[in-house]
This record gives C-alpha cells, sequence and structure tokens, in this order.
C-alpha cells in the first residue's frame, strides 16, 4: 500500500512515521508513506498556501492552486491509479473499525491534512472522493487526524502485525469491546488474575472471554449492541 499525506505541517506528522510499527512496516516494505509539504506546490514567489476567505469572516483558508498541484502531480505519477483522496475534517464521516478495515484493502490513498480555516471548497468538489473524521470536536489542523488514520489502516495490512489474529481480537472488529487483559505475574499487591486465565483449558477461557467482551460492552457502549440488533 501507498499512503500520501499532504500538509502545510510536515514535521508534525514526519516523527511518529518513524516510530514502532509505522517505521518497521515501511522498512519492511508493507507500506509505503510519503509526505508532501503544501508549500512546495505554491505557485507565487511568497510560497503562499492560505488567504482570506471571500465574504468576510475569521480564519484563513488553505488556497486551491498548490492542493490542485499537488494532487495532481502524485496522480500523474501514478497514472491516476488513486484509490481514495481523503480529507480529514471535523463534518466528515467517522473513523470506525469497520472503515479503517475497507481503506486496508486499499493499494493508495492520498491525505490531506487541512488547516487554519479549512480548505478552498473546489478542493473537495473536484478532488476528494472521501472526508473523514476522528470525533466531534475540532483541532488545530488535519496532520493528527491524519495519523491516526494511517495508523489504524496500517496496522490491518497482512504482516505488519507478528501476530495476525492481534488485529482480528481488536475492540469494535466484531462489534464489542475488548476482554480485560493480565500478564506476569498472577498476583499483585493482593490482586489476582482470574483462575480461569490460568486453567490452561481454551475453551473456558474463550467462553469467559466472550462473557467479559459482552458484559463490557453492555456497560460501556450499549450502542454497539443496538446495532448489532438492527
Amino acid at each position: 500500500m501507498r499512503i500520501d499525506i499532504i500538509t502545510a505541517l510536515p514535521d508534525i506528522v514526519e516523527g511518529p512515521l518513524q516510530q514502532s510499527i509505522l517505521r518497521r512496516a515501511a522498512e519492511r516494505r508493507l507500506v509505503d508513506i510519503r509526505v508532501h509539504d503544501l508549500r512546495a506546490y505554491a505557485t507565487d514567489k511568497h510560497r503562499q498556501i492560505d488567504d482570506y476567505p471571500f465574504g468576510g469572516g475569521a480564519g484563513m483558508v488553505l488556497k486551491p492552486e498548490p492542493l490542485f498541484a499537488c494532487v495532481e502531480a502524485i496522480q500523474d505519477e501514478v497514472d491516476g491509479k488513486v484509490d481514495e483522496v481523503i480529507y480529514l475534517t471535523p463534518d466528515g464521516q467517522t473513523l470506525d473499525q469497520p472503515l479503517a478495515n475497507r481503506l486496508s484493502m486499499k493499494d493508495h490513498l492520498v491525505l490531506i491534512a487541512g488547516h487554519y480555516k479549512g480548505i478552498d471548497q473546489r478542493v473537495r468538489d473536484a478532488l476528494v472522493t472521501m472526508e473523514v473524521s476522528i470525533g466531534d470536536y475540532v483541532l488545530s489542523g488535519g496532520e493528527l487526524p491524519a495519523l491516526v488514520l494511517v495508523d489504524a489502516v496500517v496496522r490491518l495490512i497482512p504482516d505488519v502485525l507478528g501476530d495476525a489474529s492481534s488485529a482480528l481480537t481488536d475492540s469494535f472488529q466484531d462489534g464489542l469491546l475488548d476482554a480485560p487483559v493480565y500478564t506476569r505475574p498472577a498476583e499483585f499487591r493482593g490482586l489476582r488474575v482470574p483462575e480461569v486465565l490460568l486453567s490452561g483449558d481454551h475453551q473456558r477461557i474463550d467462553a469467559w472471554r466472550d462473557e467479559q467482551r459482552i458484559r463490557k460492552t453492555k456497560e460501556r457502549r450499549p450502542d454497539l449492541l443496538a446495532c448489532e440488533k438492527d
């Protein structure tokens, strides 16, 4: 998979990409993540990428020229074979596990990290194929949401995680939250690991985990169970 991230602040994005699972996935060539500095595509001598909104109002808007130039340069490089051009925005569809699963099966994603007041609507109308939000709140820019999306998607790519079954048992994969997990020591400050987990009886352990997942989901996210019934 290839992922291109377009941003006005590349330094925010590049650091996390050099850590942990994302770095190892790139080193093993399971994913190719490229960061594009939007200012490199500015069309004037001052490398201006934002301007005041027409009609007045607070904030600045990312201009269409550099965004069109950057996206089209990426498209030209791959002969137009881009699966999705995704704009990270609070008014997009909410990123959830099913969406991450679907995106993980794509070959090429282009992510646009907005900033300031947002991006010129003409970019959204002409170039963007999907708009994604990571929650009902507003951040200073789309860089952190872009990283969240990248992490959620890349870990699902085959062979990225050491244990292929790990991602399949995560919360939300089947509409339930995950069960509690424990490790050594079996007793710590008078707190013991549930005996069933020490029994070696995998059938009982699986049944216990299923029960715990349903209980936790009922307590914390009953809306997920309601969705299952619908």
